[in-house]
């Protein structure tokens, strides 16, 4: 009987045989599926490395597209993407300046030039508004670069929430010789060609 009704169902309803369409039946599932499963309020660090991902779209150089959030408690202060300065041609746009940097233990690792990075325009962001950031939380992808560590232990940031690390870990030293606490929520490494 049921083959002869496709895309039906057939349910005994108080000794009836009642046909519900199944596009019905898969609605009335999804809602008490709603109903039953306990919504998660976000924590506020979830709330604001979400919103990074939403900013990080902003980014115009694809090695990494990175954003940054500063915040108090649960008020955002400001927030940056990696980007070209102002007036000057995008990697997205005209490819990326990659230089060769030899560390002091020999190895090398390649960066691309042409933009600055969240966690920098994120500070400067917040200081043309002449909002002071010291004590906040930085909110990011990946552990800060050097440069951008060194921004956010003169900024007074006292928190970094990062997604991933970086392949290089300067960044990370400079921060915990700082005193700045850094969270890491994964313990991914962020990959991207060339590195």
């Amino acid at each position: 009987m049921l083959a002869s009704f496709p895309g039906a169902l057939i349910l005994n309803d108080f000794n009836r045989i009642i046909l519900y369409p199944l596009k019905q039946i898969n609605a009335l599932i999804t809602e008490l599926h709603g109903f039953l499963m306990k919504y998660k309020r976000p924590s506020w660090d979830e709330t604001f490395m979400g919103i990074v991902y939403v900013v990080s779209k902003r980014g115009t150089c694809d090695r990494g597209r990175n954003a940054a959030v500063v915040a108090r408690g649960k008020q955002i202060l400001s927030f940056g993407y990696v980007g070209s300065p102002s007036g000057e041609p995008h990697c997205d746009d005209v490819g990326h300046l990659i230089r060769k940097v030899t560390h002091g233990d020999g190895s090398e690792s390649y960066h691309c030039v042409r933009t600055d990075h969240a966690e920098k325009n994120a500070i400067k962001n917040a200081k043309s508004l002449r909002l002071k950031v010291k004590g906040a939380t930085l909110y990011t992808k990946m552990t800060p670069c050097i440069d951008c560590a060194n921004a956010i232990k003169k900024s007074g940031i006292e928190k970094v929430v990062c997604v991933k690390k970086y392949h290089r870990l300067e960044g990370e030293e400079i921060l915990n010789k700082a005193g700045v606490k850094i969270v890491y929520l994964t313990d991914e490494l962020m990959k991207y060609k060339k590195q």
